[in-house]
């Protein structure tokens, strides 16, 4: 999908105070309870794009930390209106891609971590770009403490038996939960906060396909 460029969005997250600046976010890793200035957990979103389910959890939850990543700054920039018009001292964002997490986190500093309808990448060359493939489970896993929990959602079949085949192949990981219709599982409704992109398939009748995997206890 071709995204619409807005002029000046870089410059105006680039000041925007809810955005950690580019050349401060290596300095966060094992340091986001000092970002935040409390000892609460933090939990993250790794492509939020307008932020409305990370918004809306902050709001929700207002006793965690949550840290939204997302690396196109004409999207960011309407997750950065939304704080101009209600700041959350809760959340904060970061413009990157995802690929350099490790970096920006410190082992086992994350509660929890959320991927929702990710970009499928549907070329095979593509596929270590796919944020469930095991490349990118593998930094998750660095930053995510022991026992804290991964969420991914998509309408995509083909990502998410990607996504499956890829965990079985990660050994940090263990399935906890899985449905290929999220929306007729009441346990796993629970809770449920839907994205733009949720409403809008969900409402086109695709079914929603989720997993919860568990960071196993063992040291890496």
């Amino acid at each position: 999908m071709r995204l619409r460029n807005i002029t000046g969005s870089r410059e105006v997250i680039s000041s925007s105070p809810y955005v950690i600046k580019e050349e401060m976010q290596r300095e966060c890793a094992g340091r986001w309870k000092e970002v935040f200035g409390n000892e609460a957990p933090v939990r993250l979103e790794a492509g939020m794009g307008k932020g409305k389910f990370i918004y809306t959890m902050a709001g929700l939850h207002p006793d965690i930390n949550y840290v939204g990543i997302e690396k196109y700054s004409s999207v960011l920039l309407r997750a950065v209106h939304k704080m101009e018009q209600e700041e959350l001292p809760n959340l904060k964002f970061l413009r990157m891609d995802a690929e350099n997490i490790a970096e920006v986190f410190g082992q086992g500093e994350v509660d929890r971590i959320y991927l929702n309808f990710s970009d499928p990448w549907p070329k095979d060359r593509h596929a270590k770009r796919r944020l469930p493939s095991r490349e990118f489970l593998e930094r998750f896993a660095r930053i995510l403490k022991p026992g804290g929990r991964l969420e991914f959602k998509t309408d995509n079949r083909p990502l998410f038996e990607f996504a499956l085949e890829e965990l079985a192949a990660s050994p940090a990981w263990e399935l906890a939960a899985a449905t290929y219709n999220l929306h007729s599982d009441a346990e796993l409704m629970q809770g449920n906060i839907m994205t733009e992109y949720e409403e809008k398939f969900s409402a086109a009748g695709n079914p929603i396909c989720k997993y919860i995997i568990v960071r196993k206890q063992e040291k890496l």
